[in-house]
């Protein structure tokens, strides 16, 4: 199996591709930029864009995960679908499944969040909807690492001393998060 990871730092903090890889067996190739936004994926005039066009265009794949800037769901909502919309064609086009990668709000209390100006629950569901009418909408699997995040009644371990990005414990779910959306995934088709 041939993964494909599209996104920023959400995705290679603390090498989560490589712990993705380990839980599936899969090949693992990520395609990322510290800040990018999956816009920059479809303008091959940008060197990740380039890069990606050639990958859709020169290899094969299995599953292709589209994760976005980590506020840009609900900052750059527009922008966000219509990326989404586009990328899941042309994954489709290539043979891959297209997959979702839902991030999560910034720390509860944390000095991102207060810069951010939403409180933790409104970031949460702003996030979660933006996500899940994106995948209804493409019809494609998503891996909602946010929700998990969600879930803890303290969640302080998941982050990041920076209170945004995962700690390795939150790479680490984000991994299992996905690895599990695939195996699901793989099984829905193969039952039906």
């Amino acid at each position: 199996m041939r993964i494909l990871m599209l996104g920023n730092s959400f995705t290679y903090f603390h090498n989560m591709p490589g712990t993705l890889a380990a839980m599936t067996g899969a090949e693992v190739v990520r395609h990322t930029r510290g800040g990018a936004y999956l816009s920059e994926h479809l303008n091959s005039n940008t060197e990740l864009g380039a890069k990606t066009q050639a990958a859709f265009q020169e290899e094969t794949w299995d599953y292709v995960v589209l994760q976005e800037m980590s506020s840009g769901p609900i900052t750059a909502e527009k922008s966000f679908h219509q990326s989404i919309d586009a990328l899941c064609a042309q994954i489709r086009a290539n043979g891959a499944t297209p997959l979702l990668y839902a991030t999560w709000a910034y720390q509860r209390g944390g000095e991102h969040l207060k810069r951010f100006g939403m409180d933790y629950d409104e970031m949460f569901r702003r996030l979660y909807e933006a996500y899940h009418a994106a995948a209804e909408r493409n019809h494609c699997p998503i891996a909602d690492v946010g929700e998990r995040f969600y879930q803890p009644a303290d969640s302080r371990e998941l982050y990041f001393d920076d209170s945004c990005h995962p700690s390795p414990l939150g790479s680490q779910i984000a991994a299992e998060v996905i690895a599990q959306a695939i195996k699901d995934d793989l099984k829905k088709h193969a039952t039906g």
